[in-house]
Order: C-alpha cells, then structure tokens, then sequence
C-alpha cells in the first residue's frame, strides 16, 4: 500500500450551503471548519486546499448555549492602550452579525497560510439570500445531523 497523496488535479471542490438559523454556534463553526479543510473526504491531505467551498445563510440568527452571548470578542488596534472589545450580543445585533460565525470558524482552523487561503472558501451571509446561485450549490443539513446541533 502507498499512502495517496493529492496534486493540484485531483482537487474536486464542491459548493456548500448551510442554514444557520436555530444551530448551535460551536457545533456549526467545527462543521464548517472539517468541510473547508476537506477532512470529511478520504482524499484529504494535509499540505492541500482540498476542501470545499461553504457558503451560509441566516448567520444572524445562530444560537449560543449558555452566556455566551455576553462573553467578549477581544482585539487590539496596534496603538497603546488600544484593546477593545464588545459582546457577541453586540456584534450579532450591528451592522456585520455575519463576524462572528466567521471568527468561530477561523479559531477552529490551524494558525497557518493554508488555512488563510481555506478562509477564502468560505462566505457568509446574514440574511437567506446569497449570489452564489450560479455555482449550484448542494444544501447541508445540519439540524438533521445531531439533536444537540439546535437550540429552540
């Protein structure tokens, strides 16, 4: 047996949409994280962009368990004294709630120049329409995967 290695031409990326309305934030963020890796295939390699390409909607609408809601999204601004914050709460009810399924699934990544370009795969929306519609995209189900998947 050798071990199978994937080239550039034996990439086959799907499109993916996933509903986001009533999942479970975490639970939804580590799905997408293993698709656009390309972990759910048995081509997957690890040096390669072998994942597909996700794309959700209702991402305003995402549930969190516990007092999430009130835990704080940290960053800094480069200038002293210049670290901020605000509450999930406060991103999802502003202008962009789409940041923070996009900053759960960059934290699920690893830290490295691939997964930069496997963030590229990923688009997300706050509402249910998209403009990827062109591309057929093939629906995910995730409520359907596990009881524990959504919050009512």
């Amino acid at each position: 047996m050798k071990t199978f290695s994937a080239t550039p031409a034996d990439i086959e990326k799907k499109w993916i949409v996933v509903d986001a309305e009533g999942v479970v934030l975490g639970r939804l963020a580590s799905i997408i994280a293993m698709r656009l890796r390309g972990k759910h295939k048995p081509s997957f390699t690890p040096n390669m962009d072998c994942g597909d390409n996700v794309i959700v909607i209702n991402a305003d609408k995402v549930q969190m368990t516990g007092n999430k809601r009130d835990e704080h999204f940290y960053w800094h601004t480069g200038h002293p004294g210049g670290i901020k914050s605000r509450t999930k709460q406060q991103i999802l009810e502003g202008k962009h709630p789409e940041r923070v399924v996009i900053q759960a699934v960059k934290r699920m990544l690893p830290g490295n120049r691939l997964a930069r370009v496997q963030m590229t795969n990923l688009r997300v929306y706050a509402g249910a329409e998209h403009p990827h519609e062109a591309q057929s995209p093939e629906v995910l189900d995730v409520k359907s995967m596990n009881k524990k998947n959504t919050r009512v």
